[in-house]
């Protein structure tokens, strides 16, 4: 019994620095103590000017950055106590890298928390469903694009750091940008498609030709813009499948979008009728149909006659409606009833061939 502590106190003072680990992990301890002492002092803070003031802002804070800045904590704790012990050269030098590239992905958890929490208060002052939600979804536009950029910079920052803070990459990094040369042209155009798609995604957030939720014509297809992404473009269709384009597609090539400025929108109904038609019957007939339909804004009622044939007569119908699904719903109640009014009231108005036979004389 003895022979064995003699042994194991033998085995510790030679071949453990147990004086070391002591020291380290003591004041690893202590200043994560006092660290979070500081912590909590700083939440019960915030706990009370939230209950004070009501504000959202110091409740998103708080509860958005309590991990990351937990695990700040326990970094730092562990980090500070190498710089005033003094600890063999190889177990310092991992351990600073390991602890270095934690501290560089905790900062970078925290910004793009940030990133988040900012957009967050921005667009909840913004309600997307009204139907005048024009500035919400430039805003919005501009506000997801902007998220994405920000989140990309700050990912390829911190993954650069936590290259750097290895010597051998470093040293193979400036080898490599001493002979770059050629090189860096044949990346360069092999990269310009991707380089120009975040472009284009960035330029879309500044000039904002389309944003979240307008309605467009790209490709023969009528729909919605669902996703703005930074190098690709989700386009809802009216049947429900999904076009997807890149960015670049809205800069270079043209398409129609039809609330760029308001949401409002004019509809065209068609009616073709026989020469006979009483014009200003039907004109009141169109006026009756729109003051009895909720589709119609009550801005726009006008019947024309645009064109007329050998066989018929245009009769085109302009109303408006507050958005593009609205009009397409006003125009087929208006094509329905006005056609409805001229069967019952005036059939013979309906288009017709005629036929005269005359009979030749004896």
């Amino acid at each position: 019994m003895p022979v064995s502590l003699l042994s194991i106190i033998h085995f510790f003072d030679f071949h453990l620095p147990v004086k070391e680990i002591l020291t380290y992990g003591i004041g690893s301890i202590a200043i994560f103590a006092i660290l979070f002492i500081i912590y909590l002092i700083i939440h019960q803070i915030a706990k009370k000017i939230e209950k004070r003031t009501g504000h959202e802002l110091v409740s998103k804070l708080r509860k958005n950055l309590r991990i990351p800045v937990v695990l700040l904590i326990i970094i730092l704790a562990l980090w500070l106590p190498l710089s005033f012990i003094e600890v063999s050269d190889v177990i310092s030098g991992a351990a600073n890298k390991i602890l270095t590239i934690l501290l560089i992905a905790v900062f970078a958890w925290i910004l793009i928390r940030l990133v988040g929490l900012i957009k967050y208060l921005v667009l909840k002052q913004y309600d997307i469903d009204r139907k005048d939600n024009l500035k919400a979804r430039k805003v919005y536009t501009q506000f997801r694009i902007i998220e994405r950029v920000l989140v990309f910079l700050i990912l390829l920052v911190a993954i650069a750091l936590a290259l750097m803070t290895f010597g051998e990459i470093r040293r193979i990094g400036v080898s490599l940008i001493a002979s770059a040369g050629v090189t860096g042209i044949i990346l360069g155009f092999a990269a310009q498609k991707m380089l120009g798609g975040i472009l284009a995604g960035i330029q879309l957030a500044i000039t904002q030709p389309i944003r979240l939720d307008d309605v467009v014509v790209v490709e023969n297809e009528w729909g919605r813009i669902e996703e703005i992404n930074l190098t690709y473009v989700v386009v809802r269709i009216w049947d429900q499948r999904r076009l997807v384009l890149p960015t670049s597609y809205f800069i270079e090539k043209p398409f129609q979008n039809w609330t760029r400025t308001s949401a409002d929108i004019l509809g065209t109904v068609y009616i073709y009728t026989d020469y006979n038609v009483p014009f200003e019957e039907v004109r009141k007939e169109l006026t009756r149909i729109l003051q009895d339909c909720a589709y119609w804004d009550g801005k726009v009622n006008v019947l024309q006659v645009t064109n007329s044939t050998e066989k018929t007569v245009e009769i085109r119908a302009l109303v408006s409606a507050v958005d593009s699904s609205t009009a397409w719903n006003l125009r087929v109640h208006v094509r329905e009833h006005l056609i409805k009014f001229l069967q019952k009231n005036y059939p013979d108005s309906l288009p017709r061939s005629r036929v005269i036979v005359t009979k030749e004389k004896e």
